[in-house]
């Protein structure tokens, strides 16, 4: 397999072998494309999903990100015979290599500085969960079924960041029970650990999320940039250390044209157009 794409920016101008972009404005959607098989992933989709977040940070014109499955789920994880059963073949070095490229595709999604909105219905089990525990905001439907499905194939809950990263979200006793039984989590309990931010019907979660990444694609982008950075480096800091991280990043975006039109414009009574820098 080929494990590095050339990702063409702009990205409205890429075409991408083993998944579905589209382009709108701001707003890039990346919709997971095998609906019948609920859009498992291969070595080589998380090698592309890899390599396009990670070609984002050079990105100029997409502002927001929006990651969806097609068919009416969201991701099975990984593909039982296109990747659990190789991985059965390989020694300790390609079982580390492939371990690391798929912890790799969830560093580059925490680094780019777009906003990432995960718009999630049906089935959304191992690594379809990560993506969407990645994710920044998270868009579900009473139909979701969200499992951290790694203990029921023997392996342990600690997954591409899971241990540390699903407490932080939903918090510990709950990450504990999810990571250590496999369960499903279905929509309404999702919702109401925090898991989504919004519970939707099945027909209009895309819309939504597409609507409230556009949204977010009106506002100040690179200071939205700056707060995800903030968000996850301050996770290793002491309270006073993130302080004075934050101190420093905030008057960064005070040097930006976006903070004067801000001003400009709470001063004329009229609503800023923000753009970007």
């Amino acid at each position: 397999m080929s494990d590095r794409f050339q990702i063409e920016l702009p990205l409205k101008d890429y075409k991408p072998e083993h998944f579905l972009l589209t382009v709108e404005g701001p707003v890039a959607t990346i919709t997971l494309n095998r609906p019948e098989r609920k859009n498992p992933l291969t070595f080589e989709s998380y090698a592309e999903l890899r390599d396009t977040f990670r070609a984002l940070r050079h990105e100029t014109e997409v502002k927001t990100i929006v990651v969806t499955g097609a068919g009416g789920n969201f991701c099975s994880g990984g593909d039982v015979f296109e990747i659990i059963q190789p991985l059965l073949e390989r020694d300790m070095v390609g079982l580390l290599d492939f371990t690391q490229m798929t912890g790799d595709l969830v560093k580059a999604m925490r680094a780019c500085p777009q906003p990432i909105v995960a718009a999630i219905d049906g089935v959304c089990v191992g690594a379809g969960a990560i993506i969407a525990m990645a994710s920044d905001v998270r868009f579900g439907t009473e139909a979701a079924k969200v499992a951290f499905l790694f203990t029921k194939v023997g392996l342990a809950g600690c997954d591409m960041g899971a241990c540390g990263i699903l407490p932080r979200i939903i918090g510990f006793g709950r990450a504990a029970e999810l990571l250590y039984s496999g369960r499903v989590m279905r929509g309404d309990e999702a919702e109401r650990w925090g898991f989504f931010n919004r519970l939707l019907a099945s027909d209009a979660v895309l819309a939504e999320a597409q609507s409230f990444a556009a949204e977010l694609a009106k506002g100040p982008t690179f200071a939205h940039g700056i707060t995800k950075k903030m968000m996850h480096m301050e996770w290793d800091m002491s309270v006073d250390q993130l302080i004075d991280a934050e101190a420093l990043a905030q008057s960064v975006c005070m040097q930006t044209e976006d903070y004067r039109r801000a001003f400009e414009a709470f001063a004329a009574k009229k609503t800023p157009v923000f753009e970007g820098n």
